[in-house]
């Protein structure tokens, strides 16, 4: 009887990644892998699945199927699947031995996903792929070449190969470097023994960069000339050979090449560009970079000489990055929550290994201090748009998220907010909103500002509404923070098991039960989204005929979202009530958004039947412009005073 294997697998699947990629508009019975990554595998591999049609928890669970043989040897294995984004699932590879499978080498069958949904209680499966893959216990590194030298500190000898590990539970490709370095200054060739550096691999596993690292031969000027012997270092510590290569690389001063932006604000990223850094990351502790300005600081009619030293965020051997802060010494001296100040001088890159220290050339700059600006990154989560399924508006999803973030920019014009639909990369303190389907509370709020106490005058500009917050847990408070769309079917005469009944409005039946699928609605299509423009008054909904209705649906889940996210935003910086201890405006007031919910009706939220939109009174309006000035005047001019 031919040896056979089956084996399913528990994996850990979260869901709490942000939305990095919407669904195609392929249907569940298109789901579809089409590439598998990487082509060779070793117990611990990270196996990552291209397609389309996959789906988060909330959707549905997924299951990679293999079915083949390798050789005589017959492999059947099934594992789920976590879902990394709509087009991408990956699985952890336990290697052959782990599933009892005899034998090692080449695959040669079929792999397939299936997916139970939970919307509609079926399961869908993708259809067979062919697969020709390698799956061995230990993997042979192979080199075909090596870029042989590196004219500053971190450039990196390449090799070019195949059967490089890839790192994590896997193992890693490392480089063993010895040799001997000569200083510029003269003398012998001091000799170096064997130094162990990680090596970053390619996916396809076909090239590995090894950096030159001060452990090799500190930072003097001068040049090494050894040997690199390739070993892969497989997770049970078994090492595998690939041969030894000859290296070369010379050690010069740093050298600083430029600054960007030139007009960085508070919490920005100013990126320090050149060559020959190191970093803290490396050795034991004591590689660093340092960046020296000397000049003169001019703010309004004042000019003061400055003379600081930066401690800047290494990242790589050309690169390392500054936040602007108010903590160190030029922070305090540009008074960075105003704008004008601005700096004209020179930097001087320094790099320091233990108790050596190499300065740089000193090179010309100048910046400028940009206004304080609260970046908000818009973090919509995977159940966010499987809980758009309950509306009918699955189909929708683009067209709900643009209109969403056009309420919140609309709320905030004359403001310096700036929205972010993927996580910032230029800013180390950004605030973040997590939007998703149900309350993880279970009490059905709309949305929860679950940062720590009132920041009067918005001084963290890092607050995340989202996730758990345990110092709020310990107050009593609910943990969980963010925007829950589930909670609006609490406007409904019928709730569907998504919220509690409360506040009901007529009018969100009228709205949402056309499509709603358990209210025997039609949900939307993508062709219904195309052919109709979302409404812009809060005169235009609701409307008579499918074609209006499906466009003052994805109206009205917009505003209601959209409004309710620039509420809680405004709790996170300090409002309502900038003056006192209020989180509300005190009463009723008329279209204003800072009043507590009870006091806000469904149709002023939705903007429909000629209410809304819920704005920011005088006072409130005054201090986010004092908070984050623009300049610009208020686009709505009066506005009405809450007191």
């Amino acid at each position: 009887m031919t040896p056979r294997a089956w084996l399913s697998v528990v994996l850990v699947a979260g869901c709490a990644q942000p939305l990095t990629r919407l669904p195609k508009e392929a249907a569940l019975s298109d789901m579809d892998v089409s590439d598998v990554a990487p082509a060779a595998w070793v117990p611990g591999t990270v196996v990552t699945l291209a397609g389309a049609g996959f789906l988060p928890d909330q959707g549905g669970t997924m299951t990679a199927r293999l079915d083949g043989r390798i050789g005589s040897f017959v492999v059947d294995v099934e594992l789920p699947l976590r879902f990394v984004d709509y087009d991408t699932a990956a699985f952890d590879w336990p290697g052959l031995d782990a599933l009892n499978v005899r034998g090692e080498g080449r695959f040669e069958g079929d792999l397939w996903v299936t997916l139970a949904a939970t919307h509609d209680g079926r399961t869908h499966r993708s259809p067979r792929q062919a697969a020709a893959l390698e799956m061995v216990e230990l993997l042979e590194p192979d080199v075909d070449s090596v870029e042989e030298e590196a004219r500053f500190l971190n450039d990196t000898w390449r090799l070019e190969g195949d059967g490089f590990l890839l790192g994590g539970a896997e193992g890693s490709a490392v480089l063993v470097v010895k040799g001997c370095f000569e200083p510029r200054s003269g003398g012998g060739c001091d000799k170096i023994d064997a130094v162990r550096i990680d090596g970053v691999a390619s996916a396809d596993r076909d090239t590995l960069d090894v950096p030159f690292l001060p452990d090799i031969a500190g930072i003097e000027r001068g040049s090494f000339v050894g040997t690199g012997k390739l070993l892969n270092v497989h997770a049970d510590g078994t090492e595998v050979s690939g041969g030894t290569y000859d290296l070369t690389g010379d050690i010069g001063k740093p050298v600083l090449t430029g600054l960007s932006p030139l007009d960085a604000s508070l919490g920005q990223y100013v990126d320090v560009e050149g060559k020959g850094f190191v970093g803290p990351t490396q050795a034991d502790g004591t590689a660093v970079t340092l960046v020296e300005l000397e000049g003169i600081l001019s703010r309004g009619s004042q000019d003061l000489p400055v003379d600081v030293t930066l401690v800047p965020e290494f990242r790589d051997g050309k690169a390392v990055r500054y936040i602007l802060n108010e903590e160190d010494g030029l922070g305090q001296l540009m008074d960075l929550r105003s704008s004008g100040a601005s700096f004209a001088g020179t930097a001087r890159p320094i790099v320091a290994f233990g108790p050596s220290e190499v300065d740089g050339e000193a090179v010309p700059v100048a910046f400028e201090v940009a206004p304080v600006k609260q970046v908000v990154w818009l973090r919509f989560l995977p159940n966010f748009v499987e809980s758009l399924r309950h509306f009918g508006l699955w189909a929708a999803r683009d067209a709900v998220i643009d209109r969403i973030v056009d309420v919140v920019e609309r709320d905030y014009a004359g403001v310096n907010v700036e929205l972010r639909l993927e996580e910032p990369t230029d800013f180390a303190l950004y605030s973040i909103v997590e939007i998703s389907g149900p309350d993880p509370n279970g009490l059905g709020l709309l949305g929860y500002d679950n940062t720590p106490g009132k920041d009067l005058g918005n001084l963290r500009l890092y607050d995340t509404i989202g996730g758990v917050n345990a110092l709020t847990q310990q107050d009593g408070y609910p943990g969980y923070g963010g925007v829950f769309i589930e909670s609006l079917f609490s406007f409904s005469d019928d709730p569907g098991g998504f919220a509690v009944q409360a506040q009901v409005d007529p009018l969100f039946d009228h709205l949402f039960d056309p499509f709603r699928p358990d209210r025997e609605g039609r949900p939307v299509s993508a062709s219904e989204v195309k052919e109709r423009e979302v409404p812009s008054k809060n005169t235009e909904c609701p409307a008579s005929g499918r074609s209006e209705r499906v466009g003052c649906a994805v109206f009205t889940l917009g505003n209601l979202v959209g409004t309710t996210v620039s509420h809680e935003i405004a709790h996170s910086v300090g409002l309502a009530d900038p003056e006192g201890e209020a989180f509300h405006n005190t009463g009723d007031w008329e279209d204003a958004l800072m009043d507590g919910g009870s006091y806000r009706t469904f149709a002023e939220r939705a903007e429909v039947d000629g209410e809304g939109p819920g704005v920011f009174c005088e006072e409130a309006f005054v201090y986010l412009q004092g908070i984050l000035p623009t300049g610009k005047a208020d686009p709505l001019g009066g506005r009405q005073e809450c007191y």
